[in-house]
């Protein structure tokens, strides 16, 4: 029944910050867009699927521009165009 699956997070990992914006173009297409957040060393956003089960798509910046963010996990706004910007083509899946 809706809303029973029992799964607390589900996420997928994109290869690339490109597959990133599409994702997000798509999950607004189909009007499950639900938000977007910059973790840090993530991106993701999120979306709902038609039972109402909330699921994440992220993409993980290369490891050696963590930085700080090797050990926080913060939660900050997206700013997907500066993202594309700086790491367009950029594979780290």
């Amino acid at each position: 029944r809706r809303g029973a699956v029992g799964r607390y997070h589900l996420a997928w990992q994109l290869d690339t910050v490109d597959e990133l914006a599409t994702a997000r173009r798509v999950l607004i297409e189909a009007g499950a867009y639900t938000g977007e957040s910059s973790h840090g060393a993530t991106k993701s956003v999120y979306g709902v699927d038609p039972d109402g089960n909330e699921f994440e798509i992220m993409w993980m910046l290369p490891r050696e521009s963590w930085g700080e963010h090797a050990t926080t996990a913060t939660t900050e706004r997206l700013d997907l165009g500066a993202e594309l910007d700086a790491w367009t083509g950029v594979s780290t899946a």
